[in-house]
């Protein structure tokens, strides 16, 4: 397991190129370069370029990664998968997927102003056990840099180019301030965000999600706190925390659209019944680094999370209950509260056999507490989780020439929930579920091969299994069958999926290129689907394969020309007779997507960029939900100041009028019927001094 946090060891700062990084949540300490699947390491130049167009780091994440979802531009991101399934979203490796009642709020527990690189391995990955069946997304956060005291000020404004006005209108502030003495270092940030009401190309108001969360109209602060102390020259703790709130301002109302006759969901000025819906989220973390425990690297990290994710009142026919108002006219609002803890540690010895070994074992824990509530009538929707999951794992890689690199793992997962008896609302006929202490265990299994034949061409295959506990919270407020017992319920069973990749690399300046076909399957996977006005899980045999492509070129060291490529299909096994019949919707799977960019130093003072995505026509079983593609262009140009920078970012720079992926193809609701963002400029200015 590599260093989970910031640290002055830092062995990569005097290297720039991106693919040498050390891989964090890889857990042996591997590069880009030597893994046998397909890593992107985000720079902090690339996250940079990014936050002059948006904010939101889901967004971020999709600009940057094909295989990614195209954002929902919403509070929740629930459908916004990673090559088909849910990845383990991590903070400095602290797991932000809540895995008994996840929200699809993953993206929503940091401000990207915090974050230095995002780490993304792709595909199922038994490093890093619970949740990662979709793959790994591990935000590292921003850490000291050399100085006494560095400090560091920016604000932008947001505002659609169709118009200025206050209502429209949105505003960011940033500060930091970070140092390094001896033996400590901290960093301390803070950032507040107020956004305002979304336009789209036609100049209409965007419609808000009164009921599942907002960006627009919305207000968000963060505090990031680190502190680092070196016990001697081979000892390091550290100390962290974040604390992070996102709350809608609730001043406007949703005005239903009509997806038939073309009528988008729009938004008025208004108060919506409830309390307004809030992300609200505290982690701590603490970590011990010892590169020197006779002769091997040790280590640990200790982690807390609160979580409380509150959702907008509706009239959702889940909720209503005769007993207390009449069918129709009960508002009310689902409250999900998670509290977890937990701990990783990992022992590696990288100079076994004349250097040719290198051997990490570890054990990771997580302990679990979860349920969901109706917050206005003060009724369970969803009882009291607890859950345990111990895992041991061993992992080893192996160099038997300087061409050829073997890995290979294996992963113990014991998981136990522990549920009591309840009962379900009316809505579900009130009938009794009797509790129980179901259990799982899964022993889970990597293996990869790297061989580099001739420089610069690398070959590497790998299979890896990951392991997840289904949406828990989801399947027992489903529950609407009388004598269930939860001990033997098959709903309950943990999702296995087994991936296998092939694929290769060229790294030659100024070119690089990297090809992939990777498969996914699952007996038992889940599949989420839209069934009136609630999602329920669906546990189906499952198989994702696809294949994705990227190019760079760098005529010189200040221009770089990126080209991405993802195609991916998605099937399962509708009718349980092991025959996989049926495509896999927008909620589940992302549509073929490109994605281009250029960046540009053209002196010490001025820089560009230019992007452009394009996600392209899909069909599925159900010809409502048919995609019909849109293309996204976006540009930024930043400026060096005597003293700052100042930037103008500009997204949608065509003013495209478009229908989101997941209004066009995964919700068919005339409430979500969402049209994208339309032209919007970003001017900012920062200030190191």
């Amino acid at each position: 397991m590599a260093l989970l946090f910031a640290s002055p060891l830092y062995a990569q700062d005097a290297k720039n190129n991106d693919d040498e990084l050390i891989v964090t949540a890889t857990r042996t300490d591997g590069s880009r370069n030597d893994s046998p699947q397909v890593i992107k390491v985000i720079s902090e130049k690339e996250i940079a370029r990014q936050r002059q167009i948006t904010s939101d780091t889901s967004q971020i994440l999709s600009n940057l990664l094909p295989s990614f979802s195209p954002s929902r531009q919403k509070m929740s991101g629930s459908g916004e998968t990673l090559r088909g399934r849910t990845p383990l979203v991590m903070i400095d490796g602290i797991p932000q997927s809540n895995p008994l009642r996840p929200t699809g709020r993953e993206m929503h527990t940091i401000d990207a102003s915090m974050i230095e690189r995002i780490e993304v391995i792709k595909g199922a990955n038994a490093s890093n056990g619970v949740g990662a069946t979709g793959g790994v997304i591990n935000i590292i956060t921003k850490r000291a840099k050399p100085g006494t005291v560095n400090q560091h000020v920016s604000v932008e404004t947001t505002t659609p180019t169709a118009e200025f006005d206050r209502d429209t209108l949105s505003y960011k502030t940033n500060y930091s301030i970070n140092g390094s003495e001896e033996y400590i270092d901290y960093l301390f940030a803070l950032s507040y965000e107020d956004q305002g009401l979304f336009k789209d190309a036609d100049n209409h108001a965007i419609g808000v999600d009164n009921t599942q969360g907002d960006l627009m109209d919305s207000r968000g602060w963060d505090l990031l706190a680190k502190v680092g102390y070196w016990l001697d020259n081979d000892q390091r703790v550290q100390l962290s925390l974040n604390r992070y709130r996102l709350k809608n301002k609730d001043n406007y109302v949703s005005v239903r659209g009509d997806r038939d006759d073309g009528v988008l969901t729009t938004s008025k000025k208004g108060n919506p019944p409830g309390s307004a819906p809030h992300n609200d989220v505290w982690t701590v973390g603490a970590t011990y680094d010892n590169y020197n425990l006779a002769g091997m690297k040790l280590t640990a990290l200790a982690y807390y999370q609160r979580y409380e994710a509150l959702f907008g009142a509706t009239n959702s026919s889940s909720f209503q209950d005769p007993a207390i108002a009449p069918i129709g006219t009960l508002y009310d609002q689902s409250r999900a509260y998670t509290d977890k803890y937990g701990s990783k540690i990992a022992l590696t010895k990288d100079d076994l056999w004349d250097d040719r070994i290198k051997a990490t074992v570890g054990f990771d824990t997580l302990f679990d507490n979860s349920k969901q509530d109706l917050w206005a009538t003060g009724r369970t929707y969803v009882p009291e989780i607890n859950y345990t999951d111990l895992s041991p794992f061993l992992q080893l890689e192996y160099t038997p020439v300087e061409s050829v690199k073997l890995s290979g793992g294996v992963r113990y997962e014991y998981a136990r929930l522990n549920i009591d008896s309840y009962q379900t609302v009316w809505a579900n006929d009130r009938v009794t579920v009797e509790g129980g202490t179901p259990s799982f265990d899964q022993t889970l299994y990597n293996a990869g091969v790297v061989w580099t034949p001739i420089e610069p061409l690398s070959l590497f295959a790998s299979y890896s299994e990951g392991f997840a506990v289904p949406d828990v919270g989801r399947v027992l407020r489903g529950i609407d069958t009388p004598g269930v017992k939860l001990d033997n319920y098959n709903g309950l069973k943990p999702i296995v999926t087994k991936n296998s990749e092939v694929g290769f690399r060229v790294q030659q300046a100024p070119f690089d290129f990297e090809a992939s076909y990777y498969q996914s399957t699952s007996k038992l996977g889940s599949r989420v689907e839209l069934v009136k006005d609630a999602f329920v899980a669906r546990r189906e045999k499952t198989e994702i394969d696809g294949v994705e492509v990227s190019a760079g070129y760098s005529p010189n060291a200040d221009h770089k020309l990126t080209l991405s490529w993802s195609h991916m299909r998605g099937r399962y096994d509708s009718d349980d007779n092991g025959s996989l019949d049926a495509k896999l919707d927008g909620l589940n799977i992302a549509p073929d997507r490109i994605i281009a960019s250029w960046s540009a130093n053209w002196n010490a003072q001025l820089s560009t960029f230019l992007q452009a995505n394009w996600a392209l026509s899909k069909t599925f079983d159900d010809a409502e939900k048919d995609f019909s593609g849109y293309a996204l262009v976006d540009a930024a140009v930043g400026y060096k100041l005597p003293y700052g920078q100042v930037s103008l970012g500009v997204s949608n720079l065509l003013n495209k009028q478009y229908i989101t992926y997941y209004s066009q193809s995964a919700s068919v609701d005339p409430d979500r019927y969402f049209a994208g963002r339309g032209r919007t400029a970003t001017l900012g200015y920062s200030l190191d001094f």
